[in-house]
């Protein structure tokens, strides 16, 4: 029987994670397909390593998670390579990356198939077809090219995700000691990255998990995710969680019977949510979910403007003033929220846009005011091909387009587009980049993140001191003093804890 190679690109810029997304196939072919895995987290040459195995002749299927961004840079050349000098491989890819760009993905004549959203069960129906030679265009959740034309099969509804084979995390420590992913963050020192849910109820327009998922989402039991984590921590010593789940907090009984379970189990804590979501919580629940080890959640609060919150589809909900009173009431609670917040959408005119970006920076001063504990967290507005969308429908009449062709992903140009930093977008003027990255600058200088455990009391004071002026008067010009600083330090910015 022909083995399946399993990669997860290198993705981590501070430390590896618990590969969940190729953990996830493993576990949907675990006792019916032979594999292995290869982390480009945890080798000094991947590609190398996946040369040899597959010049062993035992391997015909390469199975490979892209998301947006740093991923690419390992998944194309190495595929490439692949088809180049093992042209009978079937290369498969998945996550959000080849979801939203199948065109230029299956166009590059490289790979072969993409699963589109969840592969638990379309993984494995597709390397029985091939193995068998049985048709596979009646698979769900495929895409691929037939005679030229893109052919995307039907999606199947989110499963239950109680119902799914466990991840084989001691499948994994055989590959690589799993000890290694449980790294330092703010949280804990031995920190588990774990996905409690799939997909999520909102349709955000700039979210890239909505054209996958397109407003469901289904979660774990409680009582699952306690097995795991407990499993986690006295297994291989994890102290604390991140959950990289699209929404964790969409069910406040789920979240406040996992709170119950693990209160006693001195772990810390972290997930995505949404604000109008938790604002409706209980009292009494915010107070469980602080005692059970909740130290910091991350909300998409996006701006404090109403008329682009609307145009954003957040759920119709979220306000300015409901985000400002949000940031108060986490503050009795002692549960640090981390703000992100999106700078630069389109508008009609230059005018508007950065009129927009000074409104939204000194909305992030109040809520520093209201709350000072707040993380905040900036991105420059990137492009999410969600059809019908009046937010992307601007961005298209701009004369924005993405690369047609799939190394342009990687170009020097474009490969920083998906961290949502260097956005190549036609009403983003120099003057308007630098102006929200030199805020940013001073902010972090006079907010140090909490986040980045190597920064010393010390070194706090000292850039909080030397901002002081700037954050004050709204000096935000050339802070080069600031920079410098942190270039020296290794300054690590706020960012999604778990992304």
């Amino acid at each position: 029987m022909n083995k399946i190679l399993l990669f997860n690109p290198r993705s981590a810029r501070y430390k590896p994670r618990i590969p969940n997304s190729i953990l996830t196939i493993a576990a949907a072919i675990e006792g019916l397909y032979e594999y292995v895995m290869v982390d480009g987290n945890m080798e000094t040459d991947p590609q190398q390593k996946i040369i040899n195995h597959l010049k062993t002749g035992e391997f015909k299927y390469f199975g490979c998670t892209c998301m947006p961004g740093p991923q690419l840079k390992q998944a194309i050349p190495i595929s490439k390579t692949i088809r180049e000098n093992f042209p009978g491989v079937k290369i498969i890819w998945g996550g959000y990356f080849p979801s939203n760009q199948p065109r230029s993905v299956l166009s590059s004549g490289y790979i072969d198939f993409i699963i589109n959203g969840p592969g638990d069960k379309s993984f494995p129906a597709l390397i029985d077809a091939l193995e068998n030679n049985k048709p596979y265009e009646f698979i769900s959740n495929l895409i691929y090219m037939a005679n030229g034309e893109l052919i995307k099969t039907r999606k199947d509804e989110l499963y239950d995700q109680d119902t799914l084979a466990p991840l084989p995390y001691e499948k994994l420590n055989n590959f690589y000691p799993l000890r290694r992913y449980l790294g330092k963050t703010y949280l804990g020192t031995k920190t588990i990255a774990y996905h409690s849910s799939m997909g999520c109820p909102f349709k955000c327009s700039f979210c890239a998990v909505v054209p996958i998922y397109n407003a469901r989402w289904s979660g774990k039991s409680a009582e699952n995710i306690y097995r795991d984590i407990k499993h986690l921590k006295e297994t291989y010593g994890g102290n604390a969680v991140e959950f990289h789940d699209n929404n964790f907090f969409v069910s406040e009984k789920r979240t406040v019977a996992f709170s119950k379970l693990v209160m006693n189990d001195n772990m810390v804590w972290w997930g995505e949510g949404r604000i109008d979501t938790i604002n409706k919580y209980s009292d009494e629940s915010l107070e469980i979910m602080r005692r059970s080890g909740c130290k910091m959640i991350f909300f998409g609060a996006e701006t404090g403007n109403d008329a682009i919150l609307k145009k954003m589809d957040k759920g119709g909900t979220q306000t300015g003033e409901q985000i400002r009173q949000f940031a108060a009431r986490m503050a009795k609670f002692d549960i640090i929220p981390e703000y992100s917040f999106v700078l630069g959408t389109p508008a009609d005119t230059e005018e508007e846009v950065m009129k927009q970006i000074d409104f939204d920076i000194a909305f992030i001063k109040e809520i520093k005011q209201i709350n000072p504990k707040t993380e905040i967290i900036i991105y420059t507005y990137s492009p999410v091909p969600t059809e019908g969308s009046d937010m992307y429908n601007k961005v298209l009449a701009s004369g924005f387009k993405f690369p047609e062709k799939l190394e342009d992903w990687i170009s020097p140009a474009w490969e920083n587009f998906d961290l949502r930093k260097n956005p190549l977008t036609p009403w983003l003027t120099p003057e308007m980049i630098n102006k929200i990255k030199n805020f940013e600058t001073v902010l972090n200088g006079y907010y140090p993140t909490i986040s980045d455990v190597r920064l010393t009391k010390m070194k706090r004071g000292i850039m909080r001191f030397i901002s002081a002026f700037r954050y004050k008067t709204n000096f935000y010009w050339k802070p080069y003093e600031l920079k410098a600083l942190q270039l020296l330090w290794k300054y690590r910015q706020p960012e999604i804890e778990g992304f």
